[in-house]
């Protein structure tokens, strides 16, 4: 279906936005972006109104995902978190987001409850514990195209040596690709990717005020990056969007003075193919007579 595979394996570097619902996935692929990323903190940010502090649960992203997946056809990545559990809660993880519709499985090495890789005071699990996880997902995947993408946070933990030491027996254990999270310097970024390059795939996470530099795709391909997510871009936009829209009704009683920054009815239809549902349904209700019972 996703084809993630054969598409990391060459260039343009692959950008895959943040997503948490259907409508802004739909928006996105609408954008042209060829892949996606659904991020446990999208979702605890706008389904919990919560910090990403391990609050959101295996059910509640592989919801998420399965209306995604009902809205989008393009490769989606999604957050496995620590695989919510030991390495047998991993491998039903991976079972549940497969069959939700998921193209790879993210997962990290933090202890559980993991929080965001861009806060302090986490605290992780031993590495071997770590690959028998990866080990046990890849046991576990209905499809070798499923892809598993190894999460490090050992940099803020550790220490730069220790994150690349345990990103490489992941790697040993059956991690598809890497993910050292929070490289502190473009420095980092770029010994990340010459002491990777040739062995895996490597995905960059550019968030916004977080402990990496904001770094262009261009250029992050140009060192040897094959995946960078935007994971909580759209949250944090729409945020400051909805907190305008608010206090402008409140202090208006009125959407006039936010309108030339809103779809209107139609415009909001327009984008979410309304009509052509409409279309579809009536094709499907003349097929039998107009819903008619005709015996």
């Amino acid at each position: 279906m996703s084809g993630l595979r054969e598409r990391l394996s060459r260039t343009p570097i692959l950008v895959a936005p943040g997503v948490y619902d259907g409508l802004t996935a739909a928006l996105a692929e609408a954008a042209g972006f060829e892949a996606l990323y659904l991020s446990g903190a999208a979702v605890a940010y706008t389904r919990l109104g919560r910090p990403d502090i391990g609050l959101t649960s295996l059910t509640e992203m592989a919801d998420t995902l399965a209306l995604i997946r009902d809205r989008v056809a393009l490769p989606i990545v999604i957050d496995a978190d620590t695989g919510f559990g030991n390495a047998l809660n991993a491998q039903r993880t991976m079972r549940i987001y497969e069959r939700s519709g998921a193209s790879a499985l993210q997962i990290e090495d933090q202890t559980y409850p993991k929080r965001c890789g861009h806060l302090s005071d986490k605290s992780l699990i031993p590495a071997a514990e770590m690959a028998g996880k990866i080990a046990a997902m890849a046991d576990a995947r209905a499809s070798s195209e499923t892809l598993i993408i190894a999460r490090t946070d050992a940099i803020a933990v550790e220490g730069f040596d220790a994150a690349v030491n345990r990103a490489g027996l992941y790697l040993e254990a059956g991690a598809d690709a890497l993910f050292i999270e929070a490289p502190r310097s473009g420095e980092e970024l770029t010994r990340v990717a010459e002491t990777f390059r040739g062995r895996a795939p490597l995905m960059a996470n550019m968030v916004e005020g977080g402990a990496t530099p904001i770094t262009a795709a261009a250029d992050l391909e140009a060192i040897g990056f094959a995946l960078v997510i935007f994971p909580g871009g759209i949250v944090r936009a729409l945020a400051h969007a909805a907190e305008g829209y608010y206090e402008s009704l409140r202090a208006h009683g009125s959407n006039t003075p936010f309108a030339n920054r809103m779809f209107d009815f139609n415009g909001l239809n327009q984008r979410i193919g309304t009509a052509e549902m409409l279309a579809a349904g009536t094709r499907y209700d003349s097929l039998h007579g107009g819903g008619k019972d005709k015996g």
